[in-house]
């Protein structure tokens, strides 16, 4: 039987390696780690999810496709109560405060031993920043689309002598350098966002305008590059 797996999540199982034991934090119906069992990707699953609703959904469908056996399911406030014997975390369909705030009340995370895929849906810019200012930094970064909707994909390992500039908070390095066919679209999204921010800071005379202009050149800077590596 197939999955019905969005595209955003499907770009997240892409990053999950051969045997990798996953937990997936905010699992709702649990579709993400029964793909990756169905599909012999992950040994195990972890869904955890801060509401029973979601769970005793998760563990419907995993009876119904067969692979109960291999997941384990945990009532938690983001991390807090689960097993930390897991390779990959997964945050997907959250907005930047939600990952930053499950993040930071699991300082453990900040080992070798663990990686993170995070799918965020709001303030990409604030989320990059915060990595690197916590002490983790994006290993490889991809996109996908569902509807008129474009999404970046994070792998983020712990790595605390690494940085990122400003312009890279609003389109990494890792996702200039994937030559992804949707970048030329996510970076007009992202020119036109900062573009209009930009705008409302001078009428309004912000004093931060100087900063995000410079971001807004440093990012037009890299048209060329992105429009040559996509055609």
């Amino acid at each position: 039987m197939k999955i019905p797996l969005s595209n955003r999540l499907l770009a997240c199982c892409g990053y999950v390696r051969p045997s990798d034991r996953v937990a997936d934090v905010g699992c709702d119906h649990g579709y993400l780690g029964i793909h990756l069992l169905l599909n012999g990707i992950a040994s195990s699953v972890i869904a955890s999810d801060v509401n029973q609703g979601p769970l005793d959904s998760a563990r419907r469908n995993g009876e119904k496709y067969g692979v109960l056996n291999h997941m384990t399911f945990c009532l938690s406030d983001g991390v807090k109560d689960i097993p930390q014997d897991f390779d990959c975390l997964v945050c997907a369909g959250m907005g930047a405060d939600t990952i930053i705030s499950i993040l930071s009340a699991a300082p453990w995370l900040k080992d070798s031993r663990y990686r993170l895929i995070l799918q965020c849906q709001s303030k990409r810019p604030e989320l990059r920043q915060w990595l690197y200012d916590a002490g983790y930094a994006i290993e490889r970064e991809t996109l996908a689309k569902d509807g008129k909707f474009v999404y970046s994909i994070m792998e983020v390992v712990y790595a605390p002598e690494q940085s990122i500039s400003p312009v890279e908070t609003y389109l990494s390095r890792q996702l200039l350098e994937s030559r992804h066919p949707l970048l030329p679209e996510y970076y007009q999204r992202v020119k036109q966002g900062l573009t209009l921010t930009v705008e409302g800071m001078r009428r309004a005379q912000d004093a931060q305008l100087p900063v995000y202009e410079s971001i807004l050149t440093d990012l037009e800077r890299w048209e060329d590059k992105i429009y040559g590596n996509c055609t």
